[in-house]
C-alpha cells in the first residue's frame, strides 16, 4: 500500500521547565499573562508532523511519499529521511524561506506550551497533488492530510476528492486556526479521522456536529486518549478501545501522536484489523515517549514485538508479525 503523507516538515526546538506551568498562573490575572520560563536545556531535533509520520512508516518497512514545503536548509534532513525509507520526491524547496520551526517547552507534568513558525510551509498550498496521479507516477492508495498551511490542507483535501484518492484527515493542531466550514470540508469523506481527546471536543465545537453526525461523514474516527490508550469509533459499531502500553518510560511527549499514526497506518496498510493496528500504534508511541525527539527512536522488530507481548499478550504480538517482519 502506497501512502502519501502531506503536512508540516520542521525543526523542533525542545526545552524542559523543571516545574509546573499551573503553579505560575494566577487565576485573577489570566487576562494579562506575561511569563518567561528559565529552562534547563535545549534539544534541536528533526520534526514536523508529516515528516514524523513518514519516518515511522519508513521504519516499519513502507516507502511513504512525503509531500510538503521546506527551505534551502533541508539538505541534511532530506538525507536522513531517505536513509530511513522516506521518498522525498514530492517535497517542494522554497527559494525564499527557511524550513518551519517548532518551539516547545515541556513541564514536569508533561504539559506543553508551544509556538510554530510556518516559514516555507506557507508554500505548501502551491503543491499540486495531480502530479501524484500523472501517467507513470506511483499513484498513492491513501493520502494523509495532516497539519500544514491551512490553505494547503483545504486544497489537498479537495484534490483528493477530485482525483479519486482515498484520504485520511488529521487536522489536529490546526483546528485552532480553522473555522467550522473549513473543518467540515476537511473531514467530510475521510476514510480515517485522527484527533486526540481535546481535539475531538474542539472539532465538535467548531463543526456544530454531534458525534453521530461526524461518524456519518467519515469512515472511522480514531481518538488517542493519552495514558488511556485509543478509541476507534465507526457508525453502527461498538467503539474499539485499546489501552496504552503500561508503565512506558517518559522522556518527551513530542511526536508521540505522530508515531501512533505511523504504527496504525502501517498496520492498516499490511491488512491488519483496527484493533491490532491500534496496538502497533500504541507500541510505537511508547517507543517515542521514551526518547527526546520525534525521530530519535529506532524501529527494532524484536523489541516492539516483546513490548506488544508484555502489553497485550503473545497472541496479540503474533498478529503484528506481518508488519514487523525481519528488518
Amino acid at each position: 500500500m502506497r501512502i502519501a503523507v502531506t503536512g508540516s516538515i520542521a525543526t523542533d526546538h525542545l526545552m524542559v521547565f523543571p516545574g509546573r506551568f499551573a503553579d505560575q498562573l494566577i487565576p485573577d490575572q489570566l487576562a494579562h499573562v506575561s511569563l518567561s520560563f528559565l529552562v534547563d536545556g535545549l534539544e534541536v531535533r528533526r520534526g514536523g508532523v508529516a515528516a514524523n509520520i513518514a519516518f515511522g512508516l519508513g521504519g516499519l518497512g513502507l516507502t511513504p511519499l512525503l509531500v510538503g514545503a521546506v527551505g534551502g536548509d533541508f539538505a541534511e534532513y532530506e538525507v536522513w529521511l531517505k536513509e530511513h525509507g522516506v521518498d522525498t520526491g514530492a517535497v517542494r524547496v522554497s527559494a525564499e524561506r527557511q524550513t518551519a520551526r517548532f518551539m516547545c517547552i515541556t513541564d514536569e507534568d508533561a504539559n506543553q506550551i508551544a509556538a510554530f513558525y510556518a516559514g516555507a510551509m506557507q508554500e505548501a498550498r502551491d503543491i499540486d497533488l495531480a502530479a501524484l496521479t500523472a501517467p507513470g507516477a506511483d499513484r498513492p492508495d491513501l493520502v494523509l492530510v495532516s497539519p500544514n498551511d491551512p490553505a494547503a490542507m483545504l486544497r489537498h483535501t479537495a484534490q483528493c476528492r477530485e482525483l479519486g484518492l482515498p484520504f485520511a484527515a488529521d487536522p489536529s493542531q490546526q483546528l485552532a486556526r480553522l473555522d467550522g466550514a473549513e473543518v467540515r470540508e476537511l473531514v467530510t469523506g475521510a476514510r480515517w479521522l485522527f484527533t486526540n481527546e481535546y481535539e475531538a471536543a474542539l472539532l465538535l465545537e467548531r463543526t456544530g456536529w454531534d458525534r453521530e453526525q461526524v461518524l456519518g461523514v467519515v469512515g472511522s474516527w480514531v481518538t488517542t486518549l493519552g495514558e488511556a490508550g485509543v478509541r476507534i469509533d465507526r457508525r453502527g459499531h461498538d467503539p474499539v478501545v485499546v489501552p496504552a502500553v503500561p508503565d512506558a518510560a517518559v522522556a518527551d511527549p513530542t511526536g508521540v501522536g505522530d508515531a501512533f499514526r505511523a504504527g496504525f497506518l502501517a498496520g492498516v496498510a499490511r491488512g491488519l484489523a483496527v484493533e491490532p493496528a491500534a496496538r502497533l500504534g500504541c507500541v510505537l508511541a511508547a517507543e517515542t515517549l521514551g526518547v527526546v525527539g520525534s525521530q530519535a527512536y529506532e524501529v527494532d522488530p524484536g523489541r516492539l514485538s516483546a513490548a506488544a507481548a508484555r502489553a497485550y499478550g503473545a497472541d496479540a504480538a503474533e498478529l503484528l508479525a506481518p508488519v514487523l517482519g525481519d528488518r
